[in-house]
């Protein structure tokens, strides 16, 4: 397996940041550049690594990561190869076959990157929000060029699995088409939800319960960020976009039309959408279990959250997954604690032993 030793980091946003913080992590030396130069003071005060002096490497790193946007990918790389960054370059742009055609256009050297996709992110953006566990567990798309040595390859695949990612190699249009489907297609109707919102009235919005939390809650990352995803990967988005508004403007009619007849079809669009749900991998990529879910009146007070989960552990139970419904106005809210059916009645029975009020 190739080792990666030291690595330039170009842009230190989310990604970038929390791929710096990946390899410190595991003693990797680390030189970063950003053309903000706040953002770059940040990670350095982050322990992300050190700024890159003069904006020019003494020697070339083992691998140079242009954690920068679709449209600035080529360019980006083309100065990099020019300064002799790395022996080796990769992106984390989240469109592919764009910029790839774009640094062929440019001249530069492709037998030396491999562009790459991490599937990890946040809401939140900026170092701040950058994480040193943010990838573990996730996909890390790796779309090499016909030109691309396998030393390059080597390399890109080492930095993905030292962050914890799993590396998955794909042909970068399918990659595009991948990602309008199941990321980019659907931040855009989230938006479209949430843009609903800003006409509600605080009835409705006292209302609001988890459904609309969920189905709007990717809608809060940054709009500039997005434009420039949205853009780069145009076509496939509009694809997904038509055929998602062709699917609710039927819903609309029937649901105008209100027969019975017509209530049957509307059901056939919601049986699609239990379908299409449970073909999303699970837990570490397999199949998704149907798991239990325990119910905790939780109040909102300063570890409360972290001694229910000890009261799991000494239970013996592992905990699946986690969601919290708050009560608007009121200090406490619902945890909603996803267990093994078979581990269910004993995680209540622990939690009620020790105060806490589980329904059911």
């Amino acid at each position: 397996m190739v080792e990666v030793r030291r690595i330039v980091v170009v842009g230190t946003g989310l990604i970038g940041t929390s791929i710096a913080l990946a390899m410190r992590k595991r003693g990797t030396e680390v030189l970063l550049t950003d053309r903000d130069a706040g953002a770059l003071r940040m990670a350095v005060e982050l322990g992300a690594g050190e700024a890159l002096a003069d904006g020019d490497a003494a020697e070339p790193a083992d691998l140079a990561v242009l954690a920068v946007p679709p449209a600035a990918v080529a360019v980006t790389l083309l100065d990099a190869q020019k300064r002799g960054l790395a022996r080796v370059y990769t992106d984390v742009a989240s469109v592919k076959a764009l910029p790839l055609a774009q640094a062929a256009q440019l001249g530069c050297d492709l037998s030396v990157f491999v562009a790459g996709h991490p599937l990890a992110g946040r809401e939140r953006s900026g170092p701040a929000a950058a994480q040193d566990d943010l990838f573990l567990g996730r996909p890390w798309a790796l779309c090499a060029p016909p030109e691309a040595g396998p030393e390059a390859v080597a390399a890109v695949t080492a930095l993905a699995e030292a962050c914890g990612a799993e590396p998955v190699t794909v042909d970068a249009e399918e990659h595009d088409r991948a990602v309008a489907l199941v990321s980019h297609g659907p931040h855009v109707v989230s938006a479209a939800v949430a843009a609903r919102l800003t006409a509600a009235d605080d009835v409705a919005l006292g209302l609001a319960g988890q459904g609309v939390r969920d189905v709007t809650r990717i809608a809060a990352s940054d709009p500039r960020l997005w434009i420039g995803i949205l853009s780069a990967n145009s076509e496939p988005v509009a694809e997904v976009l038509e055929a998602v508004a062709t699917d609710l403007a039927v819903a609309a009619s029937l649901l105008r039309d209100g027969s019975e007849g017509a209530a049957a079809h509307v059901a056939d669009l919601l049986l699609r959408g239990n379908a299409g749900r449970a073909r999303i991998p699970g837990k570490h990529g397999g199949d998704q279990k149907t798991y239990a879910v325990v119910p905790v009146m939780i109040p909102d007070r300063p570890g409360e959250l972290a001694m229910i989960f000890q009261a799991a552990g000494i239970a013996g139970v592992n905990i699946e997954d986690v969601s919290i419904e708050h009560s608007p106005g009121r200090p406490l809210g619902v945890l909603e604690i996803s267990v093994r059916p078979e581990a269910a009645d004993r995680l209540a029975t622990e939690l009620r032993a020790r105060g806490w009020s589980v329904p059911g």
